[in-house]
């Protein structure tokens, strides 16, 4: 059982010595590269983020690895990222390898089951958002949207306004009214 629970006070000791400069490297490479780099935008910002925390634990942990392999890694990730921002904004075609169009679940108190099946939501998860957005009545719910980031938006009527914010919005077919039961 050597190593399980104790390993030897020279790992533990790498542990900090590599964990302080690792950290410290981590937190100035995502201050120069700015708030974008841990966004929920999109998938690419998804992967970054996870890929970055992966990164971080492995310089910890690994004595495999360099702190200069992990700070040239934390480098590559937000570059890469960066990259792929700004190829997004310059190329619809780009954009839409990274992202998938927002989508409408639920539309005038109705759910939209055919957008519910192939995004794979449920009516419990509608629901719970409905009611985590402070509502209780699904007649003034203008939409719920299940956004690129894969987050639900509820927009109540009297918060829809001219609903311009809805324009690149999949709506889909017709809404299923639910029953009277």
């Amino acid at each position: 059982m050597t190593g399980v629970f104790f390993d030897s006070l020279a790992s533990l000791g790498r542990v900090v010595v590599v964990g302080i400069p690792a950290y410290l490297a981590l937190v100035v490479v995502l201050r120069i590269s700015g708030k974008r780099t841990l966004a929920k935008l999109n998938a690419f910002d998804l992967v970054v983020t996870v890929a970055l925390g992966s990164t971080f634990a492995t310089v910890l942990l690994s004595k495999d690895i360099a702190l200069s392999e992990g700070v040239l890694a934390f480098l590559l990730l937000v570059g890469l990222q960066f990259v792929v921002a700004w190829g997004s904004k310059r190329w619809s075609s780009v954009a839409d390898l990274g992202k998938s169009a927002p989508r409408a679940v639920l539309v005038d108190g109705a759910f939209r089951e055919d957008a519910m099946r192939s995004e794979r939501i449920t009516r419990k998860e509608i629901l719970s958002a409905v009611r985590g957005a402070g509502q209780g009545d699904l007649s003034r719910i203008a939409a719920v949207v299940l956004e690129t980031d894969g987050s639900l938006s509820v927009i109540a009527v009297s918060d829809l306004g001219d609903g311009s914010a809805l324009e690149n919005l999949r709506i889909g077919s017709p809404p299923d009214r639910p029953s009277a039961s």
